[in-house]
């Protein structure tokens, strides 16, 4: 069921501490940690605590909830120092959620990826 922890979930068993992370950020309702395999120098998930599959049911659920994902990872990249800036070392970042298995979802708990710190290239993949 939507927003319940699933005992076969990676991401739900790093929400109960089960699994070790590296924690960047952690709110009442989400948690930030880094990608055990990155793909830019910064690369940084941002999970919901609760259960959902995927981006399109947390918002058409959960919408405060997708809200405060996104919050999130709008903090993650301020800490990291990768917001574009003027002023700053920032150039800018990317906020990628995959959905699907071809589309490279490989985790069914839906999470933010926080990718900065390189160019990006348009299209993407």
């Amino acid at each position: 069921m939507a927003g319940e922890p699933q005992a076969d979930c990676l991401f739900c068993k790093i929400v109960a501490g089960e699994v070790p992370a590296t924690v960047v950020r952690e709110t009442e309702t989400t948690v930030a940690f880094r990608d055990i395999n990155p793909q830019a120098p910064t690369h940084v998930l941002v999970i919901p605590k609760a259960h959902y599959p995927d981006a399109v049911t947390l918002a058409g659920e959960a919408p405060q909830l997708a809200a405060q994902v996104l919050t999130a990872a709008g903090e993650v990249a301020e800490a990291e120092n990768i917001v574009a800036s003027e002023t700053g070392p920032g150039t800018g970042y990317r906020v990628v959620f995959n959905t699907g298995p071809g589309a490279g979802q490989t985790v069914f708990h839906v999470h933010a990826h926080v990718l900065g710190g390189r160019g990006f290239n348009w299209p993407p993949g």
